[in-house]
């Protein structure tokens, strides 16, 4: 006759308190109602879209969090529709132990705004079409002239360019588009007109263009001349008034 083996007994039975200690507090915690909704801009400085807008997003029908149970939520949708939102890029929603509700928000990068005879929006680091917002006004060159399909790519990653750039930042102030293809771009504080050319060979021009402008500046030269040409990648091409 084989001996009852108590060990096992009290294993089986502890393995069986544990996940029964598990699955009764998962249930309880799954029906906490929440207690508030958070809301995290990853880039506070330029505000689009304000709190009080995600977060009617967030809760539906402007219900109090406090009614709501945590396993009613559908993150995935909360996601998606905030992912949906014409100044949001990315959000991340999740719930935390404690009972709330937060969104971390990354609101969409304007680099330049399009001035239309229609309409006027911005254009993200995407190359996607932003509305303007009336919470903030984003500081970006203004843009006139066609983008289309055939443009759109070569012209963003310019836009991007000036953007990523603190000097170009502040001295482009507005950039227009020819129906040859090429570019002219006004600068901040000197009435000269650059004349880009297509948008190839950027990252050279640009640098000949910084070199020019610091010369310039040192000989005091900078306000007589009416335009620096840029297309030539080896040299700066520059007509005075």
């Amino acid at each position: 006759m084989k001996k009852f083996n108590w060990i096992n007994v009290k294993l089986i039975l502890m393995f069986a308190l544990v996940v029964f200690l598990f699955s009764f507090t998962s249930k309880r915690n799954e029906e906490r109602k929440l207690k508030k909704t958070m809301v995290e801009f990853i880039d506070e400085s330029s505000p689009f879209i304000t709190e009080e807008a995600v977060n009617k997003l967030l809760i539906e029908n402007n219900a109090a969090p406090s009614s709501i149970r945590k396993d009613k939520l559908d993150l995935n949708k909360l996601e998606k529709t905030l992912d949906s939102h014409n100044m949001i890029q990315k959000c991340e929603v999740f719930v935390s132990v404690d009972g709330v509700l937060k969104a971390v928000v990354k609101q969409k990068t304007p680099v330049a705004r399009i001035f239309g005879s229609e309409s006027s929006f911005y254009i993200d680091n995407e190359g996607h079409e932003m509305p303007l917002s009336s919470n903030y006004t984003a500081r970006v060159p203004i843009v006139s002239g066609e983008i289309n399909a055939k443009n759109n790519k070569d012209l963003t990653k310019l836009f991007c360019y000036i953007h990523e750039d603190d000097f170009l930042r502040k001295n482009i102030i507005g950039i227009e588009i020819m129906p040859s293809g090429g570019v002219k771009m006004r600068n901040r504080n000197f009435n000269y007109v650059i004349d880009f050319g297509k948008t190839i060979n950027v990252e050279k021009k640009f640098k000949n263009y910084k070199a020019f402008f610091q010369k310039a500046v040192q000989d005091s030269l900078i306000n007589k001349y009416k335009t620096v040409n840029l297309k030539f990648t080896q040299q700066v091409v520059c007509t005075k008034n």
